[in-house]
């Protein structure tokens, strides 16, 4: 009975969207700024003698919600702020708009926020992506965590890698090489492979590293989550969403400059203009922001010939609110690149005819670079980006995307196999001006409306998506060598004599010439059935067409169509403080074309993931403790599994097995003390394979990571008197052994590590010096994608900033 009130009473709002209304209470929203113009975030806006209220976002903006008619005194306030305040008057359910103007600046702001008891200043208690509606986390039913823009300034962090390292249960597996098309970073979560893909909730993906100069924060979304987000662009493990810096309503900015270890050296711009015609203290109708960076390092494997990655990036987006209903945004990212390809080292034979099974027992020289020089790629990757979103009414807002992704590169990109007797065959896979597009179009309507006493939230949507690749993979084997060859041999395996190899006999070359289209709809509903329990009910159904094309060999059109739900549940036994939540979550993935052992191409079946979970989060001790604790169980159906890579570089898969993984997280972020912060992460994944291949039935994948990974941060910040601005922050990340080769005949592990981080900074209203110190203790570690991959030795950079 409760599955049928339920499922009547979202048809009904569904069919009621466009007219119902608020009837019996209206809501009172607005914006807060500074008195210099810059948006107030963190601030309290509440109802005087009222429990009601709510605390502005990263725009400045707050939402009053379930206002019954009457008159009221809205008052925003902070401890260590001046109070603010203004009579409001709600009548027939109709909405308040207020806005407010702060005494203080927005250093002066910054500095009471900081010192405030009640602040915990690296949490985000909210997000308007992770649902694709505003839901608070200890609302929501699915477990997510975000890494801002404080975190990242405080630990110098100038990359979305360097990011993820503060995401908990995220381990990365493979630098990003950047190929055009594949060429992005991997992660692991939960025993599955993630990528970054999304930007701002829709695709956006970068094929290079990518620069953190345009990262306002990143969201860390957990599970199978196609039913928002499809699954072109996600993993059963969840996804990354990189939501970006926006325009702001004064003029201002920042430049940095930074150097250090490795020849490291880097040039960064912060720039926002804003409409001069506006009155002093109003939102602007124009603002303009410009983000940008270069950026300059040697590999760290610097013996006679480093490789090295030089980086431009170009972030410049505008805003235009013609009206308080109206608001436009254009923005692009634009990364340009050159780079020589990281070490990484792939296993043509079994670990044990290698004579050792881990990756420190191995004869490689962790500093040897084996190659030469002109090894190099050319890389780019261009986003171009367009929202158009309107408030039709206090309770229904349509918006609008429109994106698109281009990635291309052009160059050598080299390839390392061991070899049993310490020996290494040196292989190049080039990419000839090579090409992916990925354009998506997504309409959604928001409401937020009650049909009787429920209260719903609503978001309905369409997508279209549409993947269109044009890459030529060229190469071969060029030759093999003693790892204890001498520095001249070493040397040999450079531009030169790969083109000479070229020339004298044609390299192999493999296209991928594919178009696929993704038609979308979905819909999701959060109904409150008490203020203190809600539910949701969300379901996506997809259409996926593959127009055919190459795929190594000729791929025949193809059609797919499949469906994918989702259900939730929040019980808040003391609210806005403590919630208990479970979720089921379904995600697929349309897999195309693959190889099997007899080189043959064959159509797979869609694969599906199925995810049990529940948990609790926190918001407790007056705002100053968040945490969260869940666990998870995760069952995949048709799992396409890569059994071998043939000579040519290919995967050889086969689609003959279950994979069920299940585990624990623990996320917390806490501010015990004025000025004291922590962040922290743990995480249990147990993944296990079900197949008849007795090889690896039982198993644990060798593309799951590790199984147990950790994060840590606990910085302090003097909060007033003569040193205030001075902090100082240490942490780092665990991981245990992790098998990237695991079958019952061969099994290869990476070791467990431990990685330090340092920094220090002194932070004033017009500058700020910083240092940071990462892998403290110069320690030798590896990941890997079912490969060995040597990572950065002791590195040492410092800062310094200019803001105006």
């Amino acid at each position: 009975m409760f599955h049928l009130r339920l499922l009547g009473l979202t048809s009904a709002a569904l069919v009621c969207a466009l007219t119902v209304q608020a009837q019996q209470t209206a809501t009172i929203r607005g914006r807060v700024i500074t008195i210099d113009g810059r948006p107030a975030e963190s601030v309290t806006v509440g109802l005087k003698g009222r429990s009601q209220g709510a605390v502005t976002n990263g725009n400045g903006e707050y939402l009053i919600e379930r206002v019954r008619d009457g008159q009221y005194m809205v008052v925003v306030s902070a401890v260590g702020l001046q109070t603010t305040e203004q009579p409001a008057t709600v009548r027939d359910g109709q909405a308040t708009v207020l806005d407010f103007v702060l005494a203080e600046n927005a250093e002066q702001l910054r500095e009471v926020i900081i010192s405030g008891s009640r602040t915990n200043k690296f949490a985000r208690k909210a997000s308007e992506y992770v649902s694709k509606m505003p839901l608070s986390n200890l609302e929501n039913p699915q477990v997510y965590a975000t890494v801002g823009k404080e975190l990242l300034t405080e630990q110098l962090v100038f990359s979305v890698d360097d990011a993820v390292r503060n995401a908990p249960g995220v381990q990365k597996m493979w630098d990003a090489t950047g190929r055009g098309g594949d060429g992005g970073a991997f992660y692991g979560s939960r025993g599955f492979i993630v990528s970054s893909q999304l930007r701002n909730g829709v695709a956006g993906n970068v094929t290079s590293d990518i620069d953190a100069i345009n990262l306002e924060k990143l969201e860390v979304i957990k599970g199978p989550s196609a039913t928002l987000f499809g699954s072109s662009l996600t993993s059963y493990g969840g996804l990354l969403n990189r939501v970006t810096k926006k325009p702001l309503d004064v003029f201002g900015g920042e430049v940095n400059v930074a150097a250090g270890s490795y020849g490291f050296h880097r040039v960064s711009a912060d720039v926002n203009l804003v409409d001069a015609t506006t009155p002093a203290g109003q939102p602007k109708t124009l603002a303009f922001r410009l983000n940008t960076a270069y950026t300059y390092e040697d590999s760290f494997q610097n013996l006679d010939y480093p490789g090295f990655t030089k980086s431009l990036a170009v972030a410049p987006s505008l805003q235009f609110r013609p009206s308080e209903r109206l608001t436009v945004n254009v923005d692009a990212e634009i990364y340009k690149g050159t780079n020589v390809g990281k070490q990484i080292i792939f296993f043509y034979e079994p670990s044990a005819a290698l004579g050792f099974d881990r990756a420190d027992k191995g004869p490689l020289n962790y500093r040897q670079s084996y190659q030469g020089a002109g090894l190099t790629q050319d890389t780019r990757s261009t986003n171009l980006f367009g929202q158009v979103q309107y408030r039709i009414s206090p309770a229904f807002t349509t918006t609008t995307y429109l994106t698109s992704s281009h990635s291309y590169s052009n160059g050598f990109n080299p390839y390392f196999y061991l070899l049993p007797n310490n020996r290494l065959v040196r292989a190049d896979q080039s990419t000839d001006n090579s090409q992916r597009t990925v354009f998506e179009a997504q309409q959604l309507l928001n409401g937020d409306f009650r049909v009787g006493n429920l209260r719903n939230r609503l978001v309905v949507g369409l997508d279209y998506l549409r993947i269109n690749s044009d890459v030529t993979f060229l190469g071969g084997n060029i030759d093999t060598i003693s790892l204890n060859a001498p520095s001249s041999t070493i040397r040999g395996f450079n531009s030169t004599s790969v083109a000479a190899k070229y020339a004298a006999q044609a390299p192999g070359q493999y296209l991928i010439t594919t178009t696929t289209n993704t038609y979308s709809a979905f819909v999701s509903d959060v109904l409150n059935l008490t203020d203190q329990l809600s539910v949701l009910a969300a379901l996506r159904i997809d259409h996926f067409n593959n127009k055919g094309g190459l795929l190594y060999s000729p791929v025949a059109p193809y059609s797919q169509t499949a469906f994918s739900p989702k259900f939730g549940a929040v019980y808040q036994p003391v609210k806005d403080r403590v919630s208990l939540f479970a979720n089921y979550q379904n995600s697929f993935n349309n897999l195309g074309v693959y190889l099997n052992a007899g080189g043959n191409s064959l159509v797979a079946r869609p694969e599906r993931a199925n995810q049990w979970e529940g948990g609790v989060k926190l918001d407790a001790a007056g705002g100053r403790l968040s945490a969260t604790v869940s666990y998870y169980d995760i069952y995949v159906k048709d799992r396409l599994r890569i059994v071998n890579y043939n000579a040519d570089f290919q995967a050889i898969s086969a689609q003959d097995a279950n994979q069920r993984s299940k585990g624990v997280e623990v996320s917390v972020v806490a501010n015990p003390l004025p000025g004291l912060n922590m962040v922290g992460g743990l995480a249990y994944n147990d993944s296990k394979f079900e197949t008849q291949d007795e090889t690896v039935n039982g198993r644990r994948p060798n593309t799951a990571s590790s199984p147990i990974v950790a994060n840590a941060w606990l910085s302090y910040r003097q909060p007033a008197g003569p040193l205030q601005g001075l902090g100082a922050g240490f942490g780092g990340n665990y991981a245990n052994e992790n098998r990237v080769q695991n079958t019952s005949t061969n099994v290869f592990t990476l070791p467990s590590y431990t990685i330090l981080n340092a920094s220090l900074f002194y932070d004033q209203p017009r500058y700020r010096l910083s240092a940071k110190v990462d892998n403290l203790t110069d320690k030798q570690y590896w990941t890997g994608y079912t490969t060995m991959n040597p990572q950065k030795l002791r590195s040492i950079v410092g800062s310094i900033a200019y803001k105006f």
